[in-house]
């Protein structure tokens, strides 16, 4: 059975005072179950003492969002080796908000996960359409195509460590999600790209996530799904109690 993994994207949101003030709270009532992993993903500066306020407890601290490169002239950028070195394990990549308005790309979604391997990190891939793509029935070829960028040139071992979050742009932040079925009949077809890439044991071991206006209303639909591993979560994740929420869902 694949580990249920609820992620938590606080965007650029929270000070730092109110980052150590949800991490406290959280780590006090978060469930012990290898069957959920619980991941904030949370901005630059407060990485380092969350990873310090966390160390032996159940929640993982994530990055947004990496450069490709290890070290040089990208000013503003951070790339895998500080967070390596701060201790994060995980890393968001190609979140749509970073497509849309960073220039993100299928190209550099796929360095910076190569990247991530490199120095030990767990890639967050994100993909999925916009509402004009979905109308326009190009969702199926879209995510595919995505995936198959994002995950060119890795070996199967690396491929099944990742996780994909299938994020249709149209549901983020905007109150609105696809249908449970929706959701699931896109995770799937992530699923199938994902075994035609490698082998059916990389496929089965691949964690999906759908991300897209999730909270503690709707989760358990959700991840009663066949190929619906976990959640990233927006909104929904900036209230300690609202998370533990949906962690404790995961652990159903």
């Amino acid at each position: 059975m694949r580990k249920r993994v609820i992620a938590g994207n606080w965007k650029m949101n929270k000070t730092l005072t109110e980052a150590t003030q949800f991490v406290d709270e959280v780590v006090k009532s978060i469930p012990a179950d290898e069957k959920v992993e619980a991941i904030v993903c949370a901005p630059f500066p407060h990485l380092a003492t969350l990873v310090e306020k966390t160390k032996g407890t159940n929640l993982k601290i994530s990055a947004q969002n990496m450069h490709f490169e290890d070290n040089g002239a990208f000013t503003g950028e951070v790339s895998p080796v500080m967070l390596k070195d701060l201790g994060v394990s995980h890393v968001v990549i190609g979140h749509s908000e970073r497509r849309e308005y960073f220039a993100e790309t299928d190209e550099t979604v796929n360095k910076k996960t190569h990247a991530a391997f490199n120095h030990g990190l767990t890639p967050i891939v994100c993909v999925g359409e916009t509402l004009e793509q979905r109308e326009a029935n190009e969702t199926m070829s879209l995510v595919e195509t995505q995936v198959k960028k994002a995950l060119e040139g890795l070996t199967n071992d690396q491929v099944a460590q990742t996780i994909i979050a299938y994020e249709p742009v149209w549901a983020i932040g905007t109150g609105k999600t696809a249908s449970n079925e929706d959701a699931n009949e896109v995770c799937a077809h992530i699923r199938n790209v994902v075994k035609s890439l490698t082998d059916e044991a990389t496929a089965e071991a691949v964690v999906i996530q759908y991300g897209g206006s999730v909270k503690p209303s709707n989760v358990d639909e959700l991840l009663a799904q066949s190929d619906i591993d976990g959640a990233l979560v927006g909104g929904a994740s900036l209230e300690a109690d609202s998370f533990l929420q949906l962690v404790e869902a995961g652990t159903k």
